[in-house]
């Protein structure tokens, strides 16, 4: 049963999530809370998870088509609809309290909206156009709103919508090599996928080169570490025309964890 939990969370998927709420806190120019960075942790990252259960009851039967997902807990039926229904409610639930206890109604409003645009509108526009990849991308955009606004800022605030859309942009590339890498799942399974095109990734790879080098101009961080997280991106490049797929993954995954490090840690 356990391990059947486990694998309906996708722990790993929101945890990354939980860290760029982090960075949208530390990027809020006050000192550090513990208690508060935590909140913007346990929150979304609980909120993710309950977002991943409800995503996979309502795609159950695509994820038994694929080979990539056929050994997830409702295809092996290993947890019934219901069961799941209820795990997805509780972690939704369980992230809201933290937010709303710490940081007024903003925060936990904007977990419900990213919840929403997950659920009700990229899922089940997935199954009919390639073009839910960027609508779905907008939910790397949340964490980081909620996290500067369970520290006061104002959602609007152009450094907050800055770092946002810094994510946003590194979610498509993100998105777009996980199609790749199981494209043949995709195609058994009737799910629309966006053109195999390596100039294009690279050319997303460019925006957030882009993205990352401006931020220093915005006072967002200081310069130095505004390099580095500036030419980070660009291994990527490279191993998008070697066609190393699986590095290339796994180096994009390290970005927003750098991108954090850098908020945490800036002067």
């Amino acid at each position: 049963m356990f391990t059947s939990i486990t694998k309906l969370y996708r722990p790993r998927l929101a945890l990354m999530n939980g860290v760029t709420a982090v960075g949208g806190y530390c990027l809020f120019p006050d000192s550090l809370q513990p208690l508060l960075m935590l909140a913007a942790f346990s929150g979304v990252t609980l909120l993710a998870m309950g977002g991943s259960a409800l995503n996979q009851l309502l795609e159950r039967d695509i994820d038994t088509l694929m080979t990539r997902t056929r050994l997830r807990p409702l295809p092996r039926k290993r947890l019934t609809g219901k069961a799941a229904a209820l795990a997805g409610a509780c972690a939704i639930l369980a992230g809201l309290i933290p937010l709303a206890m710490t940081g007024g109604v903003v925060a936990p409003l904007l977990g419900v909206a990213a919840l929403l645009w997950y659920l009700a509108l990229y899922t089940p526009l997935k199954r009919t156009t390639s073009l839910a990849l960027p609508l779905g991308a907008l939910c790397g955009a949340f964490p980081p709103l909620i996290g500067w606004s369970l520290a006061g800022g104002n959602p609007a605030d152009y450094r907050i919508v800055i770092l946002a859309g810094m994510l946003f942009i590194w979610q498509i590339p993100h998105f777009w090599l996980l199609q790749q890498r199981h494209e043949a799942d995709y195609r058994q399974a009737g799910v629309p996928i966006s053109a195999n095109n390596r100039w294009l990734f690279a050319l997303w790879i460019v925006a957030l080169t882009a993205a990352a080098s401006i931020l220093p101009a915005f006072g967002i961080i200081a310069r130095p570490p505004s390099l580095w997280l500036a030419a980070f991106p660009i291994p990527l490049m490279f191993l998008a025309l070697l066609r190393s797929s699986r590095p290339l993954f796994f180096y994009l995954n390290l970005f927003p964890v750098l991108l954090t490090l850098v908020l945490f840690f800036r002067t």
